[in-house]
């Protein structure tokens, strides 16, 4: 029977990036049973589920995002048997598992790619894939002037049977990853599949890559301009994303979860990564019949100033919510710089305030209505690691581009969990174990071992954060409410009589209530909400 209550709508999900996360066979990668034995920690933490990054078989060009078999466990990370021990375990915790799933593209050593190359023009493999013929002399030239997300021309030459150049394939990321056709029915079938084998191995639900992508302009025109769309990782052509077909297949991909639903009760979920412009066509996509989620990307990209955040949160509030869905917080992810190195420029290293105010965005993020997703190593407080040396970055951004800007190493490295040198009790003791990213001596300041131990830690700040959340009818789902406040003061209220208020300023400014906080993100006095700080309140009613 059908439960009135939606789980989704106020959820709070950590993301689990699988390879940093907790390494159980002593490689240096992590690995799904290291998922498994860090369950109860995440139980601890307080999160209603959690997402676990791509770990099907792939030649890891990007990191799993180059799926070569959609439904397998690659061998670093474990095995289909090792995947089932992880769903049963989180499902004694009552924890939710979603998968992330690749839609857009697969690998280059992909069955179904390696039958195209083979195949050759005008095949039917290839028609699963977008190749076309170059323009020029001798089709030296690209079909089109695409970029791709990571750096360089969105084509790829391929080499025919015959030994001759011949056709050209898309890639809007790397050329080892080509993007699927999806105005080939062979794509979508295969999809349909791959959905139903996951959900009837028990997931709750999926995130899933690249959600504004799939389709293409059908025509393959050049784009007006290019050079726009040249901005690594920022979906600005509009002919290679957000196409009005994909909308169908949320549509589609809803009534299979909702098959499945009616089956049992429990409800699936679908969560997509959309990248598009605004709040308004973001909120397309989370009709009521279709994907119930989609990360808000515009709060994670704010600047650290109270009417850009008021702005961000209204806007999506007004047009997002607006749809019968919730909005889905999200300040970091395993693609950006992580909110302590974020906040914390141009400010002085060692200043404290980025680790400040990214105490204060949590309290924030947690107080909005909706859900909201945490990444790996977020409620610890770590910063991005900036001085990598170029030999170990392994991003495919650095490989295309030459250039270390907006490369993801840095948020990637894998999680200190105990200890005082690396590998900080990420991987087995021996010698030879070394994290596939080195990781930083001052990890040791960061390790969960320690962050437990501390009242005043951040991860002590986001667990009271949670279970307050889960306590306080006033949080998650609902409405919100601004109140007036100093002009580097963010106020609002939850309910009749919760306030959340956040100083973006450096002084001191008045509080919003005049009591004692129930939460705050640093020390703060009654009556006073210092700089760079966040804190919660119950009000007697009288400041609302």
């Amino acid at each position: 029977m059908l439960s009135k209550y939606h789980w989704w709508r106020d959820a709070v999900i950590y993301q689990v990036y699988v390879r940093s996360f907790l390494d159980s066979t002593g490689d240096g990668i992590g690995d799904l049973a290291g998922v498994r034995t860090g369950l109860p920690y995440l139980k601890k933490l307080g999160v209603d589920g959690i997402w676990l990054s791509p770990f099907y078989p792939s030649p890891q060009h990007d990191h799993g995002y180059d799926v070569a078999d959609y439904r397998g466990v690659d061998p670093v990370f474990g095995d289909l048997a090792e995947f089932d021990l992880l769903m049963t375990a989180a499902r004694r915790l009552g924890i939710k598992v979603l998968l992330d799933i690749v839609p857009n593209h697969c690998s280059s050593e992909h069955p179904w790619f390696a039958e195209a190359l083979a195949a050759g023009p005008g095949s039917p493999a290839r028609a699963r894939f977008h190749f076309a013929d170059g323009r020029g002399p001798g089709g030296d030239e690209p079909p089109n002037n695409w970029h791709a997300m990571f750096g360089g021309p969105a084509w790829t030459r391929v080499t025919e049977a015959d030994g001759r150049p011949g056709q050209w394939y898309l890639h809007m990321f790397t050329p080892e990853q080509p993007d699927w056709n999806w105005r080939n029915p062979e794509i979508p079938a295969e999809f349909d599949r791959v959905l139903r084998f996951w959900l009837d191995r028990g997931v709750d639900g999926f995130r899933i890559d690249v959600a504004a992508g799939l389709y293409k302009h059908p025509d393959l025109p050049d784009s007006d301009d290019p050079e726009a769309d040249a901005r690594t990782r920022d979906s600005v052509n509009p002919l290679a994303w957000n196409q009005p077909e994909v909308h169908e297949v949320w549509r589609h991909w809803r009534s299979v979860c909702e098959e499945y639903t009616a089956r049992d009760g429990r409800e699936r979920l679908l969560v997509g990564e959309v990248s598009v412009p605004t709040a308004r066509e973001h909120a397309r996509y989370v009709r009521p019949d279709e994907l119930h989620q989609a990360f808000f990307f515009d709060l994670l990209g704010a600047p650290w100033q109270a009417d850009a955040f008021r702005k961000v949160v209204s806007e999506a509030m007004q047009d997002i919510a607006g749809t019968g869905s919730t909005v889905t917080w999200v300040l970091n992810n395993h693609d950006q710089v992580r909110t302590v190195t974020r906040y914390g420029e141009p400010a002085p290293e060692g200043s404290g305030l980025g680790a400040a105010r990214a105490r204060a965005a949590a309290l924030l993020m947690l107080a909005l209505p909706g859900a909201a997703y945490i990444y790996q190593g977020e409620e610890l407080g770590l910063p991005e690691v900036v001085d990598l040396p170029d030999d170990v970055l392994t991003d495919p951004i650095f490989r295309r581009t030459g250039s270390r800007a907006r490369v993801r190493d840095g948020c990637r490295v894998p999680l200190p969990w105990s200890g005082q040198a690396s590998p900080f009790g990420f991987t087995s003791g021996v010698e030879s174990a070394r994290p596939w990213l080195p990781q930083p001596d001052y990890f040791a300041e960061y390790a969960t071992d320690r962050a437990l131990a501390d009242t005043r830690s951040f991860w002590h700040l986001y667990r009271d954060g949670l279970q307050l959340r889960s306590a306080l009818p006033q949080l998650g789902e609902g409405t919100l409410r601004w109140l007036d406040s100093s002009p580097d003061v963010l106020a609002f209220a939850r309910g009749d009589d919760l306030v959340c208020a956040v100083n973006f300023g450096t002084a001191p400014a008045p509080a919003p209530v005049s009591g004692a906080p129930l939460l705050s993100s640093g020390p703060c006095p009654p009556g006073v909400l210092p700089g760079s700080t966040a804190a919660w309140w119950i009000s007697d009613g009288t400041a609302l």
